[in-house]
């Protein structure tokens, strides 16, 4: 077993054959951020004494948040180890992540590096002349024998600077601590020139920080953050948290989120913020990232618990981690009316269609997905061949929603699944399968193997209609609904190219021969221009067949392809037209808000 993967979940003694846990002693975590302009900063780590021959430090390969595995110790330089003297130790690189320092006497350990710190799409680490972002992951190293140690941060940073974090204060300005290294991986930190607004919801204590300049209305956010956070009753009933801190990057391009024990940071491109679509976005993104606090922070899947910093650590279940927490995002968002009913349906519309349009619900199931994630990437394969843990999980807990709603009489709702996780399977216990489907049994009375089989371990397909059906809904594109003519592909939106970056699976273009990378020249002869190809399509009908000319590694040819059609407008959700008071009772204990529509179907606008 490598000295990475041993982990102390208690303070009860646990020994390994190779070295000794010392006496409970903190670990002196320090960064002196003297180059911001360069993005660079100087760490120092100071171990307590070890009797072992040896000291293994690590750098984690990937962050809490992200599944995938990072090249995060690129931004190491100048490695250097001492002892208690002050001598210098030898050392030696055992791995991406890992040093090995050796050692001939008990001895503390006190180690130094350079550190780049430019990462700041990656929410991993960013220093400049205004801040630094800092996630432990990819700044502060630890060692596996002194894992569970508490943990004290102190920082020299420039003048005027204020710091955050999820962590408790420590006694100087700019420092921090924590009870262990888990604590300080998930608890980063914001220093810098930044706005800083304070909030109390539900019997705690929140804090935002802006940090960057943008079109965002401090205000509202704050506003609409404190309703988000009142709401967390909805499905559980406590908190693992007593202050909760929300970052807000206003960015020059980079942009996402990422959950942590108590905190969360949230990246918008700096003028995305005013637009209501924007809006929603961010503040749809900010739900998710609470929520996360206990569906992934306070009970996760067995895989992830506890964590290992230094290899993948694979679930099936990351899709309910994931895609459970993208379906009760605007759903507290609705129950706090932050945004109308209609804003909660147009959205759940785009994901219908995104699903109806991916051939890979044909292909992946959610359980092969969530074990996939940690190597998926993105393009013309995913999308024909796989699934989004995010979009066919939110839509895997939509099916498993409605069907314990209908099981149970409306006297259970997905929300008691996660409330049950919350409460038997805190950290530092995990849940598996099994221990899902045990839940599902108690509040139903039913055996919900069959289910699972049916719509996590195999690909599935919704009956869109039928499921809305029972809370008296519907899907349309309308009275004057139209077809225009479908080529089954997509351009790369690059430039003004005509390079193919999508075909879809079994469509016109596929059929055709065509595939991701191929240069579309002309039609029947003619030249066609990238902002000209879809008007061009339009002059055709369903059915007609057109000669393309293409550029197939570099090679000129010429194919027939045959139109076929596709709904044109928008997919809208819409009431029945009798919508009976028990689909009505239906659509209340499924999202717990009244009936959205007036007598003549109209929407009820209840939203800021």
């Amino acid at each position: 077993m490598k000295p990475t993967s041993l982990v102390i979940l208690t303070t009860t003694a646990i020994f390994s054959m190779s070295w000794v846990i010392p006496a409970l002693a903190d670990v002196d975590y320090h960064i002196d951020i003297n180059q911001p302009a360069h993005h660079l900063a100087q760490v120092s780590v100071s171990f307590p004494q070890t009797d072992s021959d040896k000291l293994t430090v690590n750098l984690p390969v990937w962050r809490t948040g992200r599944y995938q595995v990072l090249p995060v110790a690129d931004g190491v330089r100048l490695f250097n180890a001492t002892d208690s003297k002050g001598q210098s130790l030898p050392w030696k690189r055992t791995a991406s992540g890992e040093w090995q320092i050796a050692l001939t006497k008990p001895t503390s350990v006190k180690v130094t590096y350079q550190l780049h710190a430019n990462e700041l799409g990656d929410r991993l680490r960013h220093i400049d002349n205004s801040h630094a972002y800092l996630d432990a992951s990819g700044v502060f190293m630890y060692s596996p024998a002194f894992r569970q140690q508490p943990v004290t941060i102190k920082m020299a940073v420039p003048e005027g600077w204020q710091s955050y974090s999820g962590m408790d204060k420590g006694p100087k300005s700019h420092s921090f601590s924590a009870p262990n290294y888990d604590v300080l991986v998930d608890s980063p930190i914001e220093t810098g020139i930044s706005e800083h607004v304070s909030f109390e919801a539900d019997g705690r204590d929140y804090d935002v920080v802006f940090w960057g300049e943008g079109n965002y209305d401090t205000q509202k956010i704050v506003a609409d953050l404190a309703k988000i956070s009142g709401q967390a009753s909805a499905i559980w009933d406590g908190y693992p948290f007593k202050r909760y801190l929300y970052m807000v990057h206003a960015t020059s391009g980079a942009r996402g989120a990422t959950e942590h024990l108590n905190s969360t940071v949230i990246q918008i491109p700096r003028f995305n913020f005013r637009e209501r679509e924007d809006y929603l976005r961010f503040i749809s993104t900010a739900s998710h990232e609470f929520i996360h606090t206990w569906n992934v922070k306070a009970y996760r899947p067995q895989g992830l618990v506890p964590y290992d910093y230094q290899s993948e650590n694979l679930t099936d279940l990351l899709w309910m981690a994931e895609g459970s927490t993208s379906y009760f995002q605007n759903q507290l968002l609705l129950r706090a009316e932050v945004i109308t009913a209609k804003e909660f349906f147009d959205d759940l519309s785009k994901r219908i269609v995104l699903n109806q349009h991916n051939p890979g619900r044909e292909v992946q199931s959610i359980a092969e997905a969530s074990l996939g994630q940690w190597s998926s990437t993105w393009g013309d394969y995913a999308l024909n061949h796989s699934v989004n843990i995010y979009s066919e999980g939110y839509l895997a807990s939509m099916a498993l929603d409605f069907s314990l709603l209908n099981d149970t009489q409306l006297e259970h709702s997905y929300r008691d699944v996660h409330k049950a996780l919350y409460q038997e399977y805190k950290i530092p216990m995990g849940y598996n399968v099994a221990d899902v489907q045990s839940i599902l049994k108690q509040l139903s009375g039913k055996d919900y193997q069959s289910w699972w089989q049916e719509f996590v371990n195999q690909p599935f397909s919704l009956p869109f209609d039928e499921l809305l059906g029972h809370a008296g809904l519907t899907t349309t594109y309308g009275k004057s609904a139209k077809t225009v003519v479908d080529a089954g592909m997509a351009l790369s939106g690059l430039h003004d190219d005509l390079i193919l970056a999508t075909v879809i699976k079994n469509g016109p273009a596929w059929k055709a021969g065509l595939t991701a990378g191929d240069e579309i020249v002309a039609i029947n002869g003619l030249k066609v221009t990238a902002d000209g190809l879809t008007k061009r399509l339009n002059d055709f009908i369903v059915g007609d067949t057109i000669k393309l000319s293409i550029f197939s590694d570099d090679r000129l040819k010429e194919v027939s392809l045959r139109l076929t059609e596709q709904p044109k407008g928008d997919l809208t959700i819409a009431p029945l037209d009798e919508a009976t008071d028990a689909q009505k009772a239906f659509y209340k204990a499924w999202l717990g808000v009244d009936w959205p529509f007036d007598d003549k179907g109209e929407w009820i606008s209840t939203a800021d």
